[in-house]
């Protein structure tokens, strides 16, 4: 069955122009890598692949991936001037451009990005209409939107884990709508990615951290 188009995806975001793909969708892709890596970076290199990487400077995509990396929104006024505001903001870029790539999406970024001794990549597509995914997050597959509660959490890869980690948010009463599991090998380490529609509190995530087979765990709100 076809997915449906939410009035979202028809009217797009309030944002700053010039293109909602190219700017807004690109401005939420740095913002998820901004909660990934839990601050602003202190330096990143950030490839844009196909489409991208003939358009991105013209129609603003590098303004747009440094805004959503310091965290501005899809409408914030700062995001024309996101180049100049990196000094101020400690952030130090490059930026590559890879103009065939016929395994990804046509417009997709990747990001590594580092703040003192925490690295993280995220690869992102953007859809249109300020819609996103995000396909890779440190190594893993992953299918995050940013448009709901998203739960990011790098364990051992051993039986029984997701039943675990399903059965704690269902006595929270936390509906899943979408669930990745990626692996890097049997019983090596493994990366469960849920979407959710409701809130975490901490006690569950501090619950969740406490189990010994568990690396990391990180909680990212839905991203306006």
């Amino acid at each position: 069955m076809a997915e449906r188009s939410g009035i979202f995806d028809m009217i797009g975001p309030v944002m700053i122009g010039p293109s909602s793909s190219h700017t807004a969708g690109v401005v939420r892709i740095g913002r998820v890598a901004n909660r990934i890596l839990g601050d602003v970076p202190d330096t990143t290199e950030i490839t844009f692949y196909n489409s991208f990487a003939r358009t991105y400077e013209g129609h603003g995509s590098d303004r747009a991936i440094l805004a959503g990396l310091m965290n501005f929104k899809t409408d914030d006024k700062r995001i024309k001037n996101a180049l100049d505001l990196t000094k101020e903001a400690g952030l130090a870029f490059k930026f590559r451009s890879i103009g065939s790539a016929s395994l990804y999406h046509p417009n997709s970024i990747n990001i590594v990005a580092s703040k003192k001794d925490k690295k993280v990549q995220v690869m992102g597509e953007s859809r249109g209409g300020g819609v996103i995914r995000i396909k890779e997050v440190n190594g893993f597959d992953s299918n995050i939107t940013a448009s709901l509660h998203t739960l990011i959490i790098e364990a051992d890869d051993i039986r029984g884990s997701i039943a675990f980690v399903a059965d704690v948010l269902s006595h929270e009463d936390c509906n899943i709508a979408t669930m990745t599991v990626s692996r890097r090998g049997k019983n090596d380490r493994a990366c469960l990615i849920l979407e959710m529609d409701s809130k975490l509190d901490d006690l569950t995530l501090k619950y969740i951290k406490k189990r010994q087979w568990v690396h990391n765990v990180l909680y990212i709100p839905d991203i306006d």
